[in-house]
């Protein structure tokens, strides 16, 4: 996915202002496994996935429970630290090889200032990480683990084949064992 449509995913901004915007966009390519952001570290970037899937996760004492995935077109960002520039708890790992557009956060905040229509993309981009949070919330608190796997299975097919079982049981907050039951039941 290239950026023109990432940005045009997120909300659609005039020619001019897209341009300003990509000027400071950069891009950056790591292997799997690498951990892209760091739970107590103020990240100072905003990621666009080019290519590639990420998972985003936090560690107990007992294990890593994986709360989210991200996929080709998606955002990676650690809210806490775009929005309070404050470390943030979450970690990202590569599950594949992945390619990004990466940009700044403090150029995005100096774009906001001087380009309206940037500032409106940055308020919708805002608006749809909250969904997203909000939904996942909603999610885990009121639907089945079954539920949530037919919701993976309807809205992200290829993470089933690109990702391990063992992030996805973590994911449904399930073990592998009970993951492949309801796998089986689904058949």
């Amino acid at each position: 996915m290239n950026i023109n449509e990432i940005i045009d995913n997120i909300y659609p901004i005039p020619e001019a202002s897209k341009v300003k915007l990509t000027a400071f966009i950069t891009e950056a390519a790591y292997p799997k496994c690498h951990c892209l952001m760091e739970a107590d570290k103020i990240i100072p970037y905003i990621y666009f996935i080019k290519k590639g899937i990420v998972r985003a996760y936090a560690s107990t004492d007992a294990n890593d429970i994986t709360f989210w995935f991200g996929s080709e077109g998606e955002t990676v960002i650690s809210m806490k630290s775009y929005v309070e520039d404050k470390p943030g708890y979450e970690n990202i790992e590569l599950l594949e090889d992945c390619e990004f557009y990466k940009l700044e956060t403090e150029s995005l905040r100096k774009l906001f200032n001087e380009d309206i229509h940037i500032a409106n993309w940055g308020r919708k981009f805002a608006e749809r990480e909250l969904v997203k949070t909000e939904e996942l919330i909603i999610s885990r608190q009121f639907k089945t683990a079954l539920e949530r796997y037919k919701d993976l299975m309807r809205e992200k097919p290829n993470l089933l084949r690109r990702v391990q079982l063992g992030y996805i049981a973590s994911y449904l907050g399930i073990t592998q064992v009970s993951l492949s039951r309801i796998r089986a039941e689904i058949k």
